[in-house]
């Protein structure tokens, strides 16, 4: 009985993913706050007020400023990645980048504007002060949260081809997402070595010694066969007793963002992936006017850059401007994607359909820009108000590609359930898909997002693109 409890007290202070998300989402919230209320509280004392009275509030500040704690939180988006918000380098990166990013939206707007029609003082202060007290939360964060009394202690049972795949990631890991105790096995030739960079401490027998042991907090089961029952009994005991039990695969999403497509069972897209990739109404309507919305955007846009980009395109290498080219959509229903013309008119003479590889030698010169900025991506839009497209979906593919492909990567065509998109999961995760193995991870990427899409996934995803298109990384 001792060390049930000596198990639950423990768990009681192990920090799931979602958890440290959500610690990091207050913790942004309170100092984003303070910021705000130091910002205006130095304005006002600058401004002969010498307080915070009510009448300053009412009069001075416009009301968009109160929610600049707001639009400080999206643009840290990239910063709630667990992996990326263990690391002081990418803290760094991010906050200063947000911070630019703020500075850079409010000068646009600023210079645009009337003069003396926005205040700079406490927009200043407030831009200031937040990225100074989220990067000293952070790095708090870092020195405290991720030490290991508030890391989980994780026991795989198997060590077969999916335990050994999860091993070896969590090992390549760092920081590492969790405590890896080791992993356990029934062929008596695997115990006492190392899987992975981890011992294989015993059998299915010893399993709930071990957990006890080794104060493990959770067990991920990395079995693809028929389980045995006194395995199954001893895993239900687990789960009464506090300790989370959950599968391989739940687990490699949670860390590597996408689905383990080589390591799941041929009918798993009937038994799981169908019932998980159905969405609600209300986030169907939702998606369709954030597409409406965008696109209507994108598309005022397009039109005041087109003179310029028409005249680059004719100058570098003539006509056309525009090309036209057939893809599949929703369903596998085939419309025909509109894009700047980026490489040159006899890319493929031929007539056989290619990946599109890194530093391709059929871009023209004025391509390579078009595409490092994603500018010829803009005509796209009106493929979004058609319905054709979304402004986020996996990558919208020739018939040819997708006919070749899905008979060399195991659940391809899934990723035909949802219209294309402009950007999306895989978009910002990987490069251009090059290869074989390129597309099946990008593969991996698109299932998760269908798995698991909503409109905030869908506009952390916007976000992410904006930061590629500023920082030209395109391909």
């Amino acid at each position: 009985m001792a060390s049930n409890g000596t198990t639950q007290k423990t768990v009681m202070w192990r920090l799931r993913p979602a958890e440290r998300k959500v610690l990091l989402l207050i913790g942004d919230t309170i100092v984003s706050a303070a910021a705000l209320i130091l910002a205006l509280y130095f304005w006002a004392a600058k401004d002969d007020w010498l307080d915070l009275t009510w009448q300053f509030l009412q009069e001075r500040p416009p009301f968009w400023f109160y929610l600049l704690p707001f639009l400080w939180l999206l643009l840290l988006v990239e910063l709630y990645d667990n992996r990326r918000a263990s690391r002081r380098s990418e803290t760094f990166k991010g906050v200063s980048i947000a911070a630019l990013f703020n500075l850079g939206i409010y000068l646009l707007i600023y210079f645009s504007s009337e003069p003396n029609s926005l205040p700079r003082r406490g927009v200043a202060a407030f831009i200031v002060l937040s990225a100074i007290f989220t990067l000293l939360w952070r790095l708090f964060y870092i020195r405290v949260f991720t030490a290991p009394q508030f890391m989980r202690r994780v026991l795989i049972v198997g060590a077969g081809r999916a335990g050994t795949a999860l091993a070896e990631i969590v090992h390549g890991f760092y920081p590492p997402p969790f405590f890896m105790v080791g992993l356990i096995d029934d062929d008596p030739q695997k115990i006492g070595t190392q899987i992975g960079g981890y011992p294989v401490l015993g059998s299915s027998k010893e399993l709930l010694d071990i957990v006890m042991d080794q104060c493990v907090t959770d067990v991920v089961c990395a079995i693809s066969h028929e389980m045995n029952p006194e395995l199954f009994k001893s895993l239900i005991s687990l789960e009464e007793q506090g300790i989370e039990v959950t599968t391989m695969p739940v687990v490699y999403e949670e860390l590597m963002g996408r689905v383990p497509i080589a390591l799941l069972q041929s009918d798993w897209i009937i038994r799981s992936f169908f019932d998980e990739a159905h969405t609600s109404g209300f986030y169907e309507v939702g998606k369709r006017l954030l597409d409406i919305v965008g696109a209507t955007a994108g598309c005022v846009a397009l039109v005041m850059m087109w003179p310029f980009v028409a005249l680059m395109i004719l100058l570098d290498s003539g006509f056309p401007i525009l090309y036209r080219q057939e893809r599949l959509g929703k369903n596998g229903r085939a419309y025909y994607i509109i894009k700047f013309r980026t490489m040159r008119q006899d890319a493929e003479k031929d007539g056989k359909a290619r990946l599109a590889v890194e530093n391709d030698e059929r871009v023209t010169r004025i391509g390579k820009f078009l595409r490092r900025s994603h500018i010829d991506e803009f005509p796209q839009f009106f493929n979004v108000l058609r319905g054709e497209m979304s402004l986020v979906g996996p990558r919208a593919e020739r018939p040819q590609l997708v006919n070749e492909l899905q008979t060399l990567i195991p659940f391809y065509r899934a990723r035909l359930l949802v219209n294309p998109g402009l950007t999306g999961w895989a978009q910002v995760n990987y490069g251009y898909a090059s290869t074989v193995e390129d597309s099946a991870i990008k593969l991996e990427f698109d299932l998760y997002y269908i798995k698991r899409r909503n409109l905030l996934l869908d506009f952390s995803i916007i976000l992410r693109t904006s930061g590629t298109v500023f920082g030209f990384k395109g391909q």
